[in-house]
């Protein structure tokens, strides 16, 4: 038995398979416990910061370069935005309510 972090009403869900509930009754998604939204939101950003990291350390490298080739601009910018994305799902993660698990049935 899980209670809605946002709704308050209880119902059934299988923490087996999936950490991630969705409300039947209010329709929300939210972590059932803390660990699994902390854990994922940490991996992201982690490889966020990884790919920003490799993403300014390729813009500084070939700045030289990218005057004459045009297309490493492309480049940049699919780094930075891939960056992007990872972190903004890491705060996803961080801001996610966290329903209470009540025990088994």
């Amino acid at each position: 038995r899980v209670t809605c972090a946002h709704c308050h009403d209880t119902f059934l869900f299988n923490t087996l398979n999936n950490a991630l509930a969705r409300c039947p009754h209010c329709r929300k998604v939210s972590s059932v416990g803390p660990e699994f939204a902390r854990t994922r939101s940490i991996i992201f950003l982690i490889f966020g910061l990884v790919v920003l990291g490799i993403g300014i350390g390729i813009t500084v490298g070939t700045m030289q370069s990218a005057v004459e080739k045009g297309g490493l601009y492309v480049v940049y910018v699919g780094a930075f935005l891939i960056a992007l994305l990872l972190l903004l799902r890491s705060l996803y993660y961080c801001t996610m309510k966290i329903s209470l698990l009540e025990g088994p049935v």
